[in-house]
């Protein structure tokens, strides 16, 4: 197939940038409050992705396998920050548990996909670990996000009925296993979802992007359905390792509920 990429000019952005006067306007015209949260979420947007960027140019040109790590890791940090930043219950170790789990099933998963799948020599070339290491980490801190916050509501909701089950002889384990389950369901739901409609209702965002840069359609699927599996593994590992060290935190070896150690924050 014929590539007939179009490369875009900054005239070609600004010109883009007109379609979020819609967004602004229908604020603005239904009084929903809304006009300068799209102003900002769009200058703050259009100005991460540019510097990310000139970035990623100046890593690529570098070639250096410490500055890609190095700036993996860092894209890493940003996402368990950003996943724990979503949930409004904190305990002390919640940064620490968010950034192990990420970093487990981020390096776990992209190992496994650039090294063992696409064979890519070295395994951590920018061009491909950036590009996928975006997209697990973006929906691997969701699924981290969800499954910690409906873990933790959880706990706090039916405190009553785990603190019986405890007092009646049962194990933390017993006794927060069924909430662990279903705080793990609520972190997979969004990309099971997903999965179901993509391709009848929706085309993915990676995949559309290599049509448009002239990949066939057929090798652009292909890649399509590594990456959903790779972003579900990486999900379905980062949430249950965090929801599994949340439980740890919050029970002790005597099979007692801490709960005392949560702090809300408004």
């Amino acid at each position: 197939m014929e590539s007939n990429y179009i490369f875009l000019s900054y005239g070609q952005l600004l010109f883009a940038s007109v379609l979020i006067a819609v967004n602004i306007g229908l604020s603005i015209i239904i009084r929903l409050g809304l006009a300068k949260q799209w102003i900002v979420a769009s200058l703050r947007m259009t100005a991460q992705l540019l510097l990310v960027g000139f970035l990623l140019d100046w890593v690529f040109a570098l070639n250096n396998p410490l500055w890609i790590l190095g700036v993996a890791l860092f894209m890493t940090t940003i996402a368990s920050i950003t996943a724990v930043g979503r949930t409004n219950r904190r305990f002390a170790t919640i940064y620490l548990n968010s950034f192990v789990s990420i970093l487990g099933a981020a390096f776990f998963v992209m190992f496994f996909a650039l090294a063992g799948i696409l064979q890519i020599d070295p395994w951590y070339s920018p061009q491909y670990l950036f590009p996928l290491l975006g997209m697990v980490l973006g929906n691997t801190l969701n699924g981290i996000s969800l499954g910690l916050d409906r873990f933790m509501d959880s706990l706090s909701v039916r405190r009553k009925e785990v603190e019986m089950l405890l007092s009646l002889g049962a194990t933390s384990w017993e006794a927060a296993n069924g909430l662990i389950r279903d705080a793990l369901r609520t972190s997979m739901i969004p990309t099971l979802n997903s999965m179901l409609v993509m391709g009848i209702v929706s085309l993915p965002g990676m995949m559309t992007g290599q049509i448009l840069a002239g990949v066939s359609p057929g090798e652009a699927v292909r890649y399509q359905i590594i990456v959903v599996f790779i972003i579900a593994a990486a999900a379905a590992i980062g949430s249950t390792a965090v929801v599994v060290l949340a439980y740890r935190a919050l029970f002790n070896s005597r099979h007692q509920l801490l709960l005392d150690r949560l702090r809300t924050i408004t």
